[in-house]
């Protein structure tokens, strides 16, 4: 396996990162996975384009956006394989222990995984944690993802693979990964990235290609819609056919197959949207 490493590729073996690295230490860092189908990515210039705003947002340099075109080519190259999940990690780089940044430069690593197609559909839990929507982070990919990690254990242990949070003001926000969108009366919504989501990528294209509404929606939303369904780079389109231990009926339900549908032909038409 060869990934890139500060500008150059190397065996995953050796590759090393400095134990002080600002990502590692105080997660000081940015990041972006893509979708790479037989060795292209999909949507790389709207996820480059989320990583150099991640990056501003944080107060880290502005990335080389060639440098990483360059670093994620390489790493397809290197790499062949038919579904694969290549992540994109930029860090505050060397710096002193604490959350003072070094000023050696940034760490750039760009690898990629093998990965499986998802099941059509899937269960989720809610979690009692909040999203807060006024947090310095919000809005921004960071590697501070201790939050995501003990909310998606919980999800495991109810035999789901996703938790969704809601924000500080009871209002459903997003997974752990993910997006969420609803299905009311027939129409499909999805919280406003002012709720402190992830504005997602898929996210972006599914409201785009299918036309639905970004609304404040309560958490308990998801006890009453008629379809619920996630967005991300590796569900696409994901049906929901349990929310704690409530099953949605015949999942996926019309409108979800409908994006469903749209997202793979559109996504199937345009790598990059």
């Amino acid at each position: 396996m060869k990934i890139w490493l500060d500008g150059t590729l190397r065996d995953a073996e050796g590759a090393r990162v400095s134990v002080f690295d600002h990502g590692l230490t105080v997660g000081d860092g940015v990041f972006e996975t893509l979708k790479a189908v037989d060795g292209r990515a999909f949507a790389v210039t709207r996820h480059l384009d989320r990583l150099a705003r991640s990056a501003r947002g944080l107060g880290l340099p502005e990335p080389d956006l060639d440098e990483v075109r360059r670093a994620c080519a390489a790493v397809l190259d290197a790499n062949p394989m038919a579904l694969g999940r290549l992540r994109i990690t930029y860090t505050g780089g060397l710096s002193p222990l604490g959350s003072d940044r070094g000023d050696t430069g940034p760490t750039l690593v760009v690898a990629l995984g093998e990965t499986k197609r998802r099941p059509d559909t899937t269960a989720v839990i809610t979690v009692p944690w909040t999203r807060n929507e006024r947090s310095a982070l919000t809005g921004l990919k960071t590697t501070s993802y201790a939050e995501n990690v003990v909310a998606l254990a919980r999800a495991h242990q109810h035999g789901a693979s996703e938790a969704l949070f809601a924000n500080t003001v009871g209002q459903l926000c997003e997974g752990t990964g993910s997006n969420v969108f609803v299905v009311l009366d027939g129409e499909l919504h999805t919280p406003p990235v002012a709720s402190g989501c992830l504005a997602g990528i898929t996210r972006a294209l599914a409201v785009e290609w299918t036309g639905a509404r970004e609304t404040d929606l309560p958490q308990d939303v998801l006890e009453r819609a008629e379809e619920i369904f996630l967005t991300s780079t590796l569900r696409d389109v994901q049906a929901v056919h349990r929310v704690d231990g409530r099953e949605q009926a015949g999942a996926p339900g019309p409108v979800t197959a409908k994006a469903m549908r749209i997202f793979d032909e559109r996504a199937g038409s345009d790598l990059d949207p």
